[in-house]
């Protein structure tokens, strides 16, 4: 998708960049906070935004409403129904799916009637492509709500272990807040050579979503038969690939288990080597919003520690939660923020 490629999203940086800073702006210091709703609802801001500009406000309700539907719809069972049963959860979902198609669809209406399409995703949606000319207004209104939640719900799961390290690697962190100090005061006149600039940061974000990848399960479909490591794959079985235990692989990277943001700063590390960064996927079917997240968590997580010093309160560790289709999330994840002087 043209709006989602690296070069589109390294053109509207200064777009991202003032939510970033009023997620931390907004942050409550000297009190134990639950991270994961605060970083989803700024992700969501970031991500709404970059898909449908002006419009975003109108549909950015909808969209929070929609992640809460599939939220619900993924929560364990102790009954596994099939998929033709609707069960509240699945119709739950329905509504809201219905709903925000319903708020978009007068969107897409006036901006083809108008002519003014716009520069968002939805706006190169709605542009005629050379391959496929011009898309059907249902074949946009069935694509983006998944493409909406998709933007916020990875990751926000990413978010909260992000901040989590940033709190327990305090050196790591005030190493992050150094590259930050040389961001422009005002965020939107953030551009991509001042994220290019923030090397350890990416860097440090990488790490994390090696060690906690937040989509730990991948599916892939073989479409005719070839052999892997000595087996036979059959045309049309389904491959399981597990980013979380193939990024903790020591032929691939030195003490696996540890915390080194530095293995990705010098070209051994390079994400491009097949097999070494899974986080995204890989190959023509990785994540096509692989830009936009990097982005987003790039400028998240500088003006976090930029401004604060994070810490855990005293009590629990956050507990894992795996599920297959919601992936790896600190589950009840709560931390203080303090001035940095």
């Amino acid at each position: 998708m043209r709006g989602l490629r690296p070069q589109a999203v390294a053109a509207r940086i200064g777009e991202i960049a003032p939510s970033a800073a009023r997620f931390a702006d907004q942050w409550p210091t000297g009190q134990d906070v639950e991270v994961l709703p605060l970083a989803r609802h700024a992700l969501a801001e970031i991500g709404v935004r970059y898909l449908f500009s002006e419009d975003a406000p109108a549909l950015l309700p909808f969209a929070s409403r929609l992640f809460l539907a599939r939220e619900v719809l993924v929560r364990p069972s102790r009954w596994v129904w099939p998929r033709w049963v609707p069960t509240p959860a699945r119709r739950f979902r329905t509504r809201q799916q219905v709903a925000f198609t319903n708020a978009l669809r007068p969107i897409v209406r006036r901006r083809r009637s108008s002519g003014r399409l716009g520069d968002d995703v939805l706006g190169q949606m709605l542009r005629p492509s050379s391959h496929y000319g011009l898309l059907p207004e249902e074949a946009i209104l069935d694509t983006l709500p998944g493409i909406t939640v998709a933007t916020f719900e990875t990751p926000s799961r990413a978010a909260g272990w992000i901040l989590l390290h940033l709190a327990r690697h305090p050196q790591a962190a005030g190493r992050v807040a150094a590259e930050a100090a040389l961001l422009p005061a005002d965020p939107a006149a953030t551009t991509s050579t001042h994220l290019d600039r923030l090397q350890y940061t990416q860097a440090l974000v990488r790490e994390v979503l090696r060690l906690h990848p937040p989509s730990w399960l991948l599916t892939r479909r073989a479409t005719r038969q070839t052999q892997l490591a000595g087996y036979t794959i059959d045309a049309g079985s389904t491959v399981l690939v597990c980013p979380y235990t193939a990024h903790r692989d020591a032929r691939e990277h030195s003490e696996p288990d540890q915390f080194q943001p530095e293995r990705w700063l010098d070209d051994s590390g390079s994400p491009a080597k097949p097999g070494v960064f899974l986080s995204f996927g890989t190959g023509p079917h990785g994540c096509e919003g692989a830009a936009l997240a990097m982005a987003m968590l790039t400028l998240l997580t500088a003006q976090t520690a930029r401004r604060y010093h994070l810490s855990e309160p005293p009590g629990p560790e956050p507990s894992y939660q795996v599920t297959t289709l919601e992936g790896l999330t600190a589950v009840g994840l709560r931390l203080r923020a303090t001035l940095r002087t």
